[in-house]
């Protein structure tokens, strides 16, 4: 097929329609088009003689149509000479005769049009042309008369943010060529020796990627001094001259703030920062490398005599995801509870089997072992799974193993009262509380004004850290002295639907400690149902059960009403691993301390007792009669509760809300988050969220203007469509890597 080297548009149009780009016409000696409706002209082969066939001039359809074919412009002398140290190498570079290699080209799935342009001006540096967009061709003639080059050549192919990124460093640079001002402050030493402050295109890129996860400034919020901070870590941090580290924040942090910055105001910030010391050595950001590059913390940022930044508002956790199988797991009692429950139950689910089985050992063993630490083996787990999956077969188990060991007095249904729960507890004081649908006992706590709720949450808060001391009994009428519940082993066995479980949970709830008390084990989808069978319990399982319930710890009269609690003793090195893991949980804590997140610091002040309690019962589980707490124990109780932390405060932060409004807003952030591209079109979510259209724009207002939501058009063969994503927040990654040193 003909070349499109000659002036012959028909043989041209063909040869850009065999490469898969779509191509349009052009007046001649003109590089716009001025068809009616060019952006949604489609045209096959059959098609073109109908428009090409005459002089005139010839542009490709950008984006979508062509295949994702994009197009950088490079609009001023600058931008070609410096777009090779910028810009990702690609085999396509067309351009004429006075602006060789201007426009080069790529193939970028999701790459947005934009133009980048001086400061305070109109004029054009650089232009990312994507759907919606076109570009005038060889043989097209320039309107000064001068043929454009045909585009031959490979095109590469490139990540849309890399390609952005890239843009966006090269239009910093060429701003700062322009202007003159490539020399270093003079108040600063140069570590590079080098008049420039282009060292090359990756700390730009840094520079770039640091800023965007600076929180923008808010008035009233601290906006002044975050700017500033902003503003010193380009200069100082980076090394970036004034006018690049200017271009920057104009181009990508100014329009997030709220209001915007003016130029004049936004220069004066830069030039205020540029002539300060700094007490960190000059460019500590861009020599450090990426890792700390990439790790914003604002307080390293304050320069002398200046005021502290404010935190950062608390971000949303990453998702672990599920807990893995393999870590459903216990040796021993635990382990044959659970293989029973999963041989006999219609729906057998492991997380089920697992929380039924581990409440069960953790009665038994209430008030008969402690570890050196005096932890007892008292538990708050709750199993959330969905309706019909099999949450009632693990309760029925352990009711036929306490009836058959006769320890059926120590076990509960639903707590009505904490009045009840104490009175109950007073005569028995190890109990088994088995649970369904905790969910509305939360909502009743939330909503309903009857003191016996709000009773409930204080008995339960107060019975769980009173299992190595006394809880105190309130006054009764008639009676001298209220009385004492001597050691109480309370074990809540709880289960629920999983969204149901998280929506009911309050801000208060939250901090008050009850959630972090609680071991939340998620079933996930239902398994394959099987043909349950009538068998009789093991004999193991019972005989196990049966030396618990006879065991007396303590000695005479006393040993039921004050039994003293066997030691279940550590190996040396079970002692170090719970050593690390209490640091890495005071460090999870120390870091949620600082940004003032009061929900994580609840729970993460919890992990550390919570593995210990769970060391316990895995060594009682693996050997009744002679147990010890190795360090299998310690690393599996470890992975579970720092797995499950991260887990409980992901779902806390997407489910848990305050006020009716906060609630619809994180629904509307989950159905974004689980659609299968992580975006949603504005008509497909707000029929999933139905509602009205005015409220659904005010909740996206709101959205957006809060940061939590990206709204974005996006070119189609018909208007162009609004598309929402989650804005990307940083997470607790760190105490993730935390673990995984310390092998948790």
């Amino acid at each position: 097929m003909t070349t499109p080297h000659n002036h012959n548009l028909l043989d041209a149009a063909r040869w850009y329609l065999s490469l898969g780009y779509q191509p349009i016409p052009l007046p001649a000696g003109e590089k716009a088009p001025k068809l009616r409706g060019w952006t949604k002209l489609r045209l096959a082969e059959p098609d073109l003689p109908a428009y090409f066939n005459g002089i005139g001039n010839i542009g490709l359809l950008l984006g979508e149509p062509s295949g994702w074919l994009v197009d950088v412009d490079l609009d001023c002398p600058e931008a070609i000479e410096l777009a090779p140290q910028f810009l990702p190498p690609t085999g396509a570079k067309t351009g004429r005769a006075s602006a060789r290699a201007s426009h080069w080209w790529y193939v970028c799935e999701g790459a947005i049009t934009k133009k980048h342009c001086f400061p305070g001006s109109k004029d054009t540096v650089a232009e990312i042309r994507s759907t919606g967009a076109q570009t005038a061709v060889g043989p097209s003639v320039h309107p000064s008369g001068e043929q454009y080059e045909p585009l031959e050549g490979d095109p590469a192919r490139i990540d849309a943010g890399t390609l952005a990124d890239a843009v966006q460093a090269l239009v910093a640079a060429v701003i700062a060529k322009r202007d003159g001002r490539s020399e270093r402050p003079r108040s600063q030493p140069d570590p590079l020796e080098t008049p420039t402050f282009i060292a090359s295109d990756a700390v730009l890129r840094r520079a770039t990627a640091y800023l965007d996860r600076i929180p923008p400034a808010i008035s009233g919020s601290g906006g002044h001094g975050q700017t500033y901070a902003a503003a010193t870590a380009l200069v100082h941090g980076f090394g970036l001259d004034p006018e690049a580290a200017f271009s920057l924040l104009w181009e990508r942090y100014n329009p997030r703030c709220e209001p915007p910055w003016s130029e004049k105001e936004l220069r004066h910030k830069v030039t205020d920062a540029a002539s300060k010391t700094h007490d960190r050595p000059f460019g500590w950001l861009r020599d450090s490398g990426p890792a700390e590059a990439s790790d914003v913390d604002l307080s390293g940022l304050v320069l002398r005599g200046r005021a502290p930044v404010a935190n950062a508002p608390p971000t949303a956790p990453d998702d672990p995801g599920l807990l893995p199988p393999e870590a459903l797991r216990v040796p021993g009692f635990v382990g044959e509870v659970m293989d029973y429950c999963l041989a006999t139950a219609p729906y057998p689910s492991q997380t089920l089997a697992f929380c039924g089985a581990l409440a069960l050992q953790a009665f038994l063993a209430g008030r008969k072992v402690r570890d050196p630490g005096d932890n007892r083996t008292n538990m708050y787990l709750l199993g959330l799974a969905h309706s019909s999956s099999g949450k009632d077969w693990p309760r029925k188990i352990n009711a036929r193993v306490l009836q058959a060991v006769s320890l059926g007095t120590g076990l509960g249904d639903r707590l009505a009262s904490g009045e009840g729960v104490q009175d109950a507890m007073q005569s028995t004081p190890t109990m088994l509380f088995q649970t369904d649908e905790i969910d509305g006992l939360l909502q009743s706590i939330n909503r309903a004004r009857d003191a016996r709720f709000e009773s409930i949450m204080g008995t339960l808060l107060t019975m769980y850290s009173a299992s190595n001391s006394i809880f105190p009994m309130r006054r009764k009428a008639g009676q001298n002295e209220p009385g004492v519940i001597d050691q109480p082993c309370l074990v809540l066995f709880g289960t629920a639907i999983p969204n149901h479980y998280y929506s009911a949970l309050s801000e208060r709830m939250l901090t008050n400690g009850l959630f972090a008390r609680m071991l939340i084990l998620e079933a996930g989808p239902r398994g394959a149902g099987q043909e349950p069978t009538v068998s009789d319990l093991p004999e193991r399982v019972l005989a196990t059960a049966k030396w618990w319930a006879d065991l007396r710890p303590g000695t005479g009269n006393l040993a039921n009403a004050h039994p003293t609690a066997r030691v279940v003793p550590h190996t040396d090195e079970a002692r170090a691993l719970l050593v690390e893991l209490r640091k890495a949980a005071e460090q999870a804590y120390g870091e949620a301390e600082g940004r003032r997140d009061a929900v994580a610091t609840t729970v993460w002040g919890r992990a550390s007792e919570q593995t210990r309690k769970l060391a316990l019962i895995y060594a009682v589980s693996e050997n009744h009669a002679e147990p010890a707490i190795g360090v299998e124990a310690v690393r599996w109780a470890s992975r579970l509760v720092m797995h499950q932390t991260r887990r409980m405060l992901f779902m806390a932060a997407n489910h848990a809300a305050e006020t009716p409004f906060d609630e619809i807003a994180l629904r509307a952030m989950r159905k974004i988050r689980e659609a299968p591209e992580g975006s949603l079109p504005h008509s497909v979510l707000l029929k999933r969220m139905k509602m009205d259209s005015r409220s659904f724009h005010d909740l996206i207002d709101t959205l957006v203007q809060r940061g939590d939501v990206l709204a974005e058009s996006a070119a189609t063969t018909g208007r162009a469509a609004l598309i929402y994503r989650l804005a990307e927040k940083e997470g607790e990654g760190r105490v993730k890597e935390e673990g995984s040193k310390s092998g948790f």
